[in-house]
């Protein structure tokens, strides 16, 4: 029996984040660049969305590039730009035969406008796939999400539209990038690192944490799979006793 087979489709995560790390360590140990190893990244991306698929999960994030991979050296930043482009022209017949709807959060204006243009035709493209919704987090932090959802709830305070003793769990929600779909179940993490790094803090809250030692372009569809397993095996009480939950 298949990693595939043995999932409980009854327990399924409904929302799935993943950091995609290790691609630079992967080239390394190849004594190549650490573009080849983004570009490496892209296969494991496919695999895994299309993994998603098969499995049945109906949100996919993953953490494309933070705020501040703005730092990196300026050659590696434009070869991600470029690689970003390349994969969205690529991959959007893929999306397409999948039913994956595209999604992106993030400060997307910060973008180099080609890469915004492409970004955007393809989320156009895929806006009625109803299978999986796929979000690249891309120029993304947690914390400017939270301080954007701050202003944004403060001016509608400002503007009498809002009371802040309204102001609740939902309503914050509601003014995070994420407003659309569920708070991620489960959160995975390659490369061994055992870190967040600014990911979703907010939506992770309750999330089960799953860390594997595999280098991101190493990553496929089987790796997922025994993500999700492991996941189905776990008790998540949010705070409640074992007995309870039962």
């Amino acid at each position: 029996m298949g990693l595939l087979d043995q999932i409980d489709k009854n327990k399924l995560p409904r929302h799935i984040a993943v950091i995609m790390d290790g691609n630079g360590r992967w080239a390394k140990e190849k004594g190549k660049l650490r573009v080849f190893g983004h570009q490496n990244g892209v296969l494991a991306v496919r695999d895994t969305v299309e993994g998603a698929v098969e499995a049945g999960i109906e949100f996919l994030t993953l953490y494309a590039f933070s705020t501040e991979n703005w730092n990196r050296p300026k050659l590696e930043v434009m070869a991600l730009m470029e690689l970003l482009v390349a994969t969205i022209n690529k991959e959007t017949k893929t999306l397409m035969d999948n039913d994956v709807r595209l999604n992106a959060i993030g400060d997307l204006s910060q973008l180099p406008d080609r890469c915004y243009k492409q970004l955007q035709e393809a989320i156009n493209k895929t806006a009625n796939n109803k299978r999986c919704t796929l979000t690249l987090a891309l120029s993304y932090s947690s914390r400017w999400e939270i301080v954007e959802a701050a202003k944004k709830l403060g001016r509608q305070i400002q503007e009498g539209r809002l009371n802040p003793d309204d102001i609740n769990d939902q309503v914050f929600s509601g003014a995070l990038c994420t407003a659309d779909m569920p708070d991620p179940e489960l959160m995975i993490r390659t490369s061994g690192e055992h870190r967040i790094s600014n990911y979703l803090l907010w939506q992770l809250a309750y999330a089960e944490l799953y860390f594997t030692q595999k280098l991101w372009p190493d990553f496929r569809r089987e790796d997922l799979f025994e993500a999700i397993l492991d996941f189905q095996k776990r008790e998540r009480r949010f705070g409640m006793t074992s007995e309870q939950i039962k």
